[in-house]
């Protein structure tokens, strides 16, 4: 006999779940759908993975937009060298372009104007827009061999939230809080935190949606101002003793209604409404700042004093991990350089800058960091030739999703480690030897790292076995890596 799984118990109430265990418990959302019965801070549930977590939480920094990583990470003097000559068709090989610069007559090499330097006993690369990073050069694992299929920006961006470009699909953080419930019951597992007054490219809220999931699983935006999550105070004239024995007529409804029909979705809205009633007195504990010292607010900076900003919500972010979120999601816009770029990308860098690398020392100092993932990046790179005009002052960058940077900390992620090594026009992929590859991610190479390995591999520290975290769906099991990604051991501690 085949081994139920979660599919087979979803709709089921307690007295049916443990009248039905003797057949073994195979879904790996069990306990997170029964977490009253489980308790927050439970471990893996059983039969998910054999894996030793290294991580018990994630804080994604995501830079929407596609920073340049020529003029951040990956410095390439042969583009100064070869500034304003042609890209030659060996390097591009027929590789395919936006409809942006595919109709360009020529396409100038842009040597970067930024001067980079190496530090750590790492000796990590960083240009001079990063000046904090220095100071954490020998924390993070920067991987320079990142790739996507993905060329344009809402179906780039989709890809690495839901693990698909095309829009539906459950988000990262909904899968973490459907395999592996949350640590505070007071909390939501998966929270999620948008830099306010970021112009860029639009960001939508089915990037932290549940998709097929159960609805208690997508995320939960916090906003800045006097109510971080919308209709969650009580109106005027309603105190908290009215809105508790109002909420318990309600669930009794709502239990008699879950009696007759088995639905699934009133267990998740009774729990909702048990949650939101929690969070009146969690969720203003946890974003009031100021019991904070000036010394943290010197280390991420004076943006981290006002609400709504990509430090504060660094700070923030280290708030919510010490109180036990399992996903904290961060998205900061605006690195869409297309032209103006050396102006844009300055200003760019002034606001991520310190806050990133204060989190990481933050999370260090505390104790967190040892079992907190810490994320950075975006959903591809740049190109190595100028969209537009190319002046002595000016470039621009086109989308480039062959091969880009980002980096990782914490959680059992090797430290002071740099993974991955384009070629000379930082245009492609190269192998340990310098050759150049064009990985796909039907193929998989050690010396690339495509999005389902990246997420393959986060989800191996937080001991989840990424192909067996799946749910099915219309007659298909669906899993965040659909049916690829490899764990990439060599970042790895």
């Amino acid at each position: 006999m085949n081994t139920p799984t979660i599919d087979d118990f979803l709709g089921i109430n307690r007295r049916h779940f443990f009248k039905s265990s003797a057949a073994g418990v195979g879904g790996i959302a069990l306990s997170s759908l029964l977490q009253n019965s489980f308790g927050a801070g439970k471990e893996i549930p059983s039969g998910l993975a054999d894996l030793a977590p290294k991580a018990k939480r994630v804080i994604y920094l995501f830079q929407s937009g596609g920073p340049a990583q020529h003029d951040l990470f990956d410095d390439k003097p042969l583009l100064r060298e070869m500034n304003g000559q042609q890209l030659p068709s060996e390097v591009r090989a027929g590789q395919r372009l936006t409809g942006m610069s595919a109709m360009q007559s020529s396409l100038p090499l842009a040597g970067s104007h930024f001067s980079f330097g190496k530090y750590g006993q790492s000796g990590a690369e960083f240009s001079e827009l990063l000046p904090y990073h220095r100071e954490i050069a020998d924390d993070i694992c920067i991987v320079k061999s990142m790739y996507t299929e993905a060329i344009n920006h809402d179906p780039a961006i989709t890809f690495f939230q839901t693990g698909s470009q095309i829009a539906g699909r459950p988000s990262f953080g909904s899968w973490i809080s459907y395999g592996l419930g949350s640590l505070n019951e007071n909390l939501p597992s998966f929270i999620v935190l948008v830099s306010a007054g970021q112009g860029g490219q639009p960001l939508y809220s089915r990037l932290w949606g549940s998709g097929f999931l159960d609805s208690k699983h997508q995320g939960v935006q916090f906003r800045s101002g006097k109510d971080p999550v919308l209709y969650l105070s009580n109106p005027e004239g309603i105190c908290r003793t009215s809105r508790r024995s109002t909420l318990d007529a309600l669930n009794k409804l709502n239990r008699q209604q879950f009696e007759r029909e088995i639905d699934p979705e009133i267990e998740s809205r009774i729990a909702q409404y048990e949650m939101a009633y929690r969070m009146q007195t969690s969720v203003p504990d946890t974003t009031d700042l100021s019991d904070e010292p000036d010394s943290t607010f010197e280390l991420y900076g004076e943006d981290s004093r006002k609400p709504g900003t990509f430090a504060a919500n660094c700070l923030l972010a280290r708030r919510l991990a010490e109180k036990g979120t399992r996903f904290i999601q961060l998205y900061h816009q605006g690195w869409d350089h297309h032209g103006g770029l050396p102006k844009g990308i300055r200003n760019q860098a002034q606001e991520v800058d310190q806050a990133s690398a204060a989190l990481i020392k933050d999370l260090k100092q505390r104790g967190l960091l040892e079992d907190t993932l810490v994320v950075w990046g975006g959903e591809f790179g740049r190109t190595a030739y100028s969209q537009g005009t190319l002046t002595a002052t000016d470039y621009g960058r086109d989308h480039h999703p062959r091969c880009f940077t980002m980096w990782l900390a914490g959680g059992g992620v090797k430290p002071g480690l740099t993974f991955g090594k384009t070629d000379p026009y930082g245009y492609n992929i190269v192998d340990a030897g310098g050759v150049p590859i064009s990985p796909d991610k039907h193929h998989y190479h050690p010396d690339a790292v495509h999005v389902h390995d990246l997420q393959a591999t986060m989800l191996h520290l937080l001991g989840v076995d990424h192909t067996q975290l799946t749910h099915k769906y219309q007659g298909r099991r669906f899993r965040l890596t659909d049916v690829h990604g490899k764990v990439v051991k060599q970042i790895l501690t």
